[in-house]
């Protein structure tokens, strides 16, 4: 088959480079002619563990070619997926639909035959049904059906969790766009990955309704947490507890400093937009907004804490600035929130992220970035994990400990423990949902 993805982004760039290596004939499209050139040298704009090698070889092998031209690659395709960016509106919390349905107008001026319209960008419900009327205004003539297939790819393990998907979700109004979708995703349907067929509606709604009741689970271990750290419960322990039971599973349960990252910040407050529009208010959901927003907060609060209520004059080395490991994504990250009330009350922050720098350099101005975190740590008054990437997991704390001028840290992702650091002489230990460590009490007992 051959498919066009219009828009080069996260999402386009890997969902074309996998239908690529499916077997598929696939044009890449996109606007910058930058970004169209690095792609063309081999070099990928965004980091993803595997995507450069993937592209490569499926560039090598002529199924995947890159071009500036909509109407070229278009012509001949089975598919044209829309992969633009869908960002937050200013001011009511939608999703900016700006680019879909320009992108759509283009494919409907350029079509001379019939063809898929898939919209693979995170849209509201009834967004595609407006798509195939810009089509139809457009293009009178033109025969076309619309599908709908949201995207449910992780930053960092997006190659396989797009050849391994849990389901694959494919909305469409025509036998003959049904049919045509399936030979798309073959590939997965011949190794029993469930393919879900629904109407427009329904795959439009799956999305938002995933990805809200993924936060939903984060705020709530959150939550918990917060109450395990008055109580004296252990969030570890409970987390385990409670993902053990089947119903609910152990995943999105690692309490943390909040989510972050492209999907759920802008998906939730469209989806609590989409409840308002409709009379149907999305209360837990507005409710989960908030409390991650507040989690986030709650965050600053530990580290004035530790840092003897003033942050003015303190050296703070913070180990991660990414919303997740893996990525260098720093959208909605929790470091945005945290880092700034850092600098803004004075302290001297220095920054170690693998990748992170790249985006972050122009979003927490007044830091400085380093490579090392023992360097980081040289001198500092505290350590704040914040990002859980594997570099960070294994650190010497004696080393660190020992060059710190007061050795205390803030684990904000919970991978060390109170004994890793009493062993390792930290004067003070803070985690998530867990009972803080402090050398002066457990001298004292």
């Amino acid at each position: 088959m051959k498919i066009a993805v219009i828009g080069t982004g996260y999402v386009g760039l890997v969902s074309g480079v996998c239908f690529s290596d499916f077997g598929h004939d696939v044009v890449c499209v996109d606007k910058d002619p930058s970004k169209i050139a690095k792609l063309e040298a081999g070099e990928v704009p965004i980091y993803e563990p595997g995507l450069e090698e993937l592209m490569a070889k499926n560039v090598e092998a002529g199924r995947l070619t890159f071009t500036m031209n909509l109407a070229e690659a278009i012509d001949g395709a089975d598919a044209v997926f829309i992969a633009v960016g869908t960002p937050t509106r200013r001011g009511d919390g939608h999703a900016d639909l700006t680019y879909v349905m320009a992108v759509a107008e283009e494919i409907a001026l350029a079509a001379k035959h019939y063809t898929v319209i898939v919209t693979k960008s995170t849209v509201p419900v009834g967004t595609n049904r407006q798509v195939k009327q810009v089509v139809r205004k457009a293009n009178p003539d033109l025969d076309f059906d619309v599908a709908s297939n949201p995207e449910f790819l992780r930053e960092g393990a997006a190659i396989d969790d797009f050849m391994r998907p849990d389901r694959v979700v494919v909305g469409v109004q025509s036998e003959r766009a049904g049919d045509i979708m399936n030979d798309v995703y073959r590939p997965l349907f011949l190794r029993d990955f469930p393919v879900v067929i629904t109407d427009l509606e329904s795959a439009e709604m799956i999305k938002y309704a995933a990805n809200a009741f993924l936060a939903t689970k984060i705020t709530f271990i959150n939550e918990i947490a917060a109450l395990c750290e008055r109580t004296g419960a252990d969030i570890k322990q409970v987390s385990k507890g409670m993902g053990l039971d089947g119903r609910i599973g152990n995943k999105f349960l690692h309490a943390g400093p909040g989510y972050g990252g492209s999907c759920f910040p802008k998906d939730t407050k469209a989806l609590a937009r989409i409840g308002q529009e409709h009379a149907v208010p999305m209360q837990i959901t507005e409710a989960v907004i908030k409390v991650n927003d507040e989690v986030k907060r709650r965050m600053v609060d530990k580290l004035l804490e530790l840092c003897d209520d003033s942050f003015n004059g303190k050296t703070v080395a913070v180990l991660g600035v990414t919303f997740k490991p893996n990525t260098d994504d720093m959208r909605d990250a929790p470091s945005l929130t945290i880092i700034p009330a850092l600098v803004g009350g004075g302290a001297k922050v220095r920054v170690v992220d693998p990748q992170g720098k790249h985006e972050g350099e122009a979003l927490l101005p007044g830091v400085k970035w380093m490579d090392d975190p023992y360097k980081a740590a040289r001198n500092a008054d505290l350590v704040v994990v914040l990002t859980e990437w594997n570099e960070f997991r294994g650190l010497d704390l004696s080393q660190i400990a020992e060059h710190m001028v007061t050795p205390r840290m803030a684990d904000l992702r919970n991978i060390y423990s109170n004994k890793d650091a009493k062993r390792a002489g930290f004067d003070s230990y803070v985690s998530i949902g867990r009972a803080p460590y402090e050398a002066s009490a457990d001298q004292e007992d």
